[in-house]
């Protein structure tokens, strides 16, 4: 059973300090030793942004893929070794900017795997530009009169498009991330937890106070996950109050169960010995 100290490495950390990215960087170590697995048995996928880095910080396998890309190459890991937990990482400009079209899909589909997404509310890693999930009237070096467009709500998305594990985290109470993680690791099907990630270089306004004063955990106030309809109320909820943590969970069929032909057998281990493709690149000339 891997431990915290199995999972780092001599990677020398390059996140400016203070930055979000450290809190959710601890509560996943927590969960994959909370989880009991191996090194081996799991995969990390990661995009372009500061979160990026993180595959250099922990000690399983990695896969550091281009801009927006991350969910089709946790997709096809997951399709081809279904024996392996494939987690993505993703940020908010990486999934909700240059990947929406993933993400939107992928949660369609059932896709069993975990994508955590690190939402500063502004692109770090190009010095400070706003993304779709800046908040209006936010100044920035791209948006230097105020951002114009309403920001854009992932979680309402993500539940009308049928996912079936949509939670919200704050890296500034690990602890609590880290259950959440647990959880959407645990579930079979796609499990999606956007956290908030305070920039302290460039995001000025969604700082680790101003989140502070407004978070509060769907749990303490009963809130039915089971339920779609409350938590696309739910999801709406910003202001002077901001939930986190699970807002809806179902089971349902993942996309790799209705693939009956591969259903039971994972490609890796299908046997190859008797293809024969000649026909099949004759036909291409």
């Amino acid at each position: 059973m891997v431990t915290i100290k199995d999972l780092n490495t001599p990677k020398k950390n390059t996140w400016c300090p203070g930055c979000g990215n450290f809190g959710i960087l601890s509560a996943f170590k927590g969960a994959l030793v909370e989880l009991g697995f191996e090194r081996e048995q799991v995969v990390m996928v990661s995009g372009i942004g500061c979160h990026g880095k993180i595959n250099d910080y922990v000690n399983v396998n990695g896969f550091h893929g281009i801009h927006g890309r991350v969910l089709p190459l946790a997709t096809g890991i997951k399709l081809v070794n279904p024996d392996l937990t494939v987690i993505g990482f993703s940020g908010d400009s990486d999934c909700y900017d240059e990947g929406w079209d993933h993400f939107c899909h992928a949660i369609r589909r059932n896709i069993d795997i975990t994508l955590i997404v690190h939402n500063n509310m502004i692109l770090g890693l190009t010095t400070g530009q706003a993304t779709s999930t800046s908040m209006p009237g936010f100044k920035t070096k791209s948006t230097p009169f105020g951002a114009i467009p309403p920001a854009l709500n992932p979680l309402a998305h993500a539940l009308v498009a049928h996912g079936t594990f949509v939670a919200r985290g704050f890296a500034g109470d690990p602890k609590h991330l880290q259950s959440l993680i647990v959880e959407a690791v645990r579930h079979k099907g796609f499990g999606y937890i956007d956290v908030f990630q305070p920039c302290v270089t460039f995001n000025y306004l969604n700082t680790y106070d101003w989140f502070r004063k407004r978070v509060y955990k769907l749990q303490d106030e009963g809130h039915d996950v089971t339920s779609r309809e409350k938590a696309i109320e739910k999801s709406f909820e910003w202001g002077d109050r901001i939930p986190i943590g699970i807002f809806y969970k179902e089971e349902r069929p993942t996309y790799r169960d209705n693939l009956t032909h591969i259903k039971n057998t994972p490609l890796t281990k299908v046997p190859i010995d008797d293809v024969n493709i000649n026909s099949l690149l004759e036909e291409m000339k």
